[in-house]
């Protein structure tokens, strides 16, 4: 990655720039539509932002103002909006930026916050500039974490792409996650401008200096010290990780708003079957699970015998 930006650049104005590119008016729509009332901003992320494409399904944040509601958050919901033509579909997460602000410091156990939003996204929506800007010095805190992480978990000496990648193998490790191998150097070669110089800024951010080397080798100046606390910081969130987000997964299964129709739009999207949304698979979406399996494959069956 080359390292040449503007040297007048800061962290908080690069995220901030970041923040505000342009994304297409259906998606600032279907944001404005799933702002409730209590609504700062929406991020939007994902590959849908990288590639401009409206199919599928898109990836909002929902930021509220106020006291977080759940222990346990985000709240998970799906969504699907006639827009210009056409039905877009989103999985939103809605959680308070109070929170979000917290989780992205590095401040509660969670590690999804700041290892998600140290990666692309934009603010489709805001209530006013003052949020936005809330909102941006969060995200702006989130690179700040991750960078730090990366920097003691990575080598003594290396590339920037060195340190994000020991970074995302970790974070993913420590998920509750089925990822390809190899998933860290596909963030990093898909969203390759957006990482170009970030590392060096955010250190630079919070006061750790580092050595530039050949080409764009980087020897970071960390203390032992800090190095070593972080690295206890990391493994009590490590060790904690999978049990966290097995019980979100559980939370999710039961308060899941929508997910009768997300799991009936990806069924048929998979495997061309069709399931109708009943009032009480809408109810019990986990209870109808076994049920609509047995349809689908015993439609698959006939197709296939059919065929």
């Amino acid at each position: 990655m080359s390292e040449d930006r503007d040297v007048s650049e800061t962290l908080e104005t690069r995220i901030t720039a970041a923040l505000n590119r342009p994304v297409e008016a259906e998606v600032r729509a279907f944001a404005e539509m799933l702002a409730p009332v209590d609504a700062l901003g929406v991020l939007f992320y994902g590959s849908n932002l990288r590639t401009g494409s409206l199919e599928g399904v898109l990836d909002f944040y929902v930021l509220t103002q106020g006291p977080q509601d759940e222990k346990i958050w985000p709240r998970v919901s799906y969504h699907e909006r006639p827009i210009g033509g056409a039905t877009l579909r989103a999985k939103v997460a809605t959680m308070s930026l109070e929170t979000f602000r917290t989780a992205a410091a590095g401040q509660l156990l969670d590690t999804t916050i700041w290892a998600r939003f140290v990666q692309p996204s934009a603010l489709a929506w805001e209530r006013d500039a003052e949020a936005g800007t809330k909102i941006a010095e969060a995200v702006t805190q989130a690179a700040e974490t991750a960078a730090r992480l990366a920097v003691a978990l990575g080598p003594a000496a290396g590339t920037p792409e060195d340190y994000w990648r020991a970074l995302f193998r970790a974070t993913y490790a420590a998920e509750f996650r089925v990822e390809k191998a190899g998933r860290e150097d596909s963030i990093l070669s898909a969203n390759r401008e957006h990482f170009d110089g970030l590392l060096p800024l955010a250190l630079m951010a919070q006061g750790i200096g580092f050595a530039r080397g050949a080409g764009s080798t980087i020897r970071p100046e960390m203390a032992p010290v800090q190095r070593a606390g972080l690295l206890a910081w990391w493994k009590r969130r490590q060790r904690l990780g999978k049990p966290y987000n097995v019980l979100r997964l559980l939370k999710a299964s039961t308060t899941f708003d929508g997910a009768a129709r997300y799991a009936a739009w990806k069924i048929e999207r998979h495997t061309g079957v069709p399931v109708a949304v009943t009032p009480w698979r809408e109810r019990h979406p986990v209870l109808a699970a076994p049920g609509v399996l047995w349809q689908v494959w015993r439609q698959r069956k006939a197709g296939d015998r059919a065929a």
